[in-house]
């Protein structure tokens, strides 16, 4: 079975965006947590749901949260059965800083 584990830098987006919306509402925040997980549970069973991008092996994968939503940048490695959550951002902010 796939298992998901997250880079460094994806948990602190996590964080981020979490802490965001605590600032404004608890609970779209505890919502959008869970919304956040569910999409990236969907890579279990298929790896290769998300667009690939520019780099080679990442992909994209969109979750969806009312009219925009969250991208999550993720790497699958076929050989371990691990994807390798990198980064995760809301739509609207802008382009990823490096993983490292």
């Amino acid at each position: 079975m796939i298992r998901i584990v997250y880079h460094d830098a994806a948990l602190k987006d996590l964080l981020r965006l979490v802490d965001f919306l605590i600032d404004q509402v608890k609970a779209a925040a505890v919502a959008t947590y869970g919304i956040l997980e569910e999409g990236l549970s969907l890579l279990k069973n298929h790896p290769e749901i998300g667009r690939p991008t520019e780099a080679e092996g990442i992909r994209e994968l969109i979750i969806s949260r009312g009219r925009s939503g969250y991208v999550a940048l993720y790497a699958f490695d076929e050989l371990n059965d691990t994807i390798v959550i990198l980064r995760v951002k809301h739509q609207r902010e802008t382009a990823f800083d490096s993983p490292a």
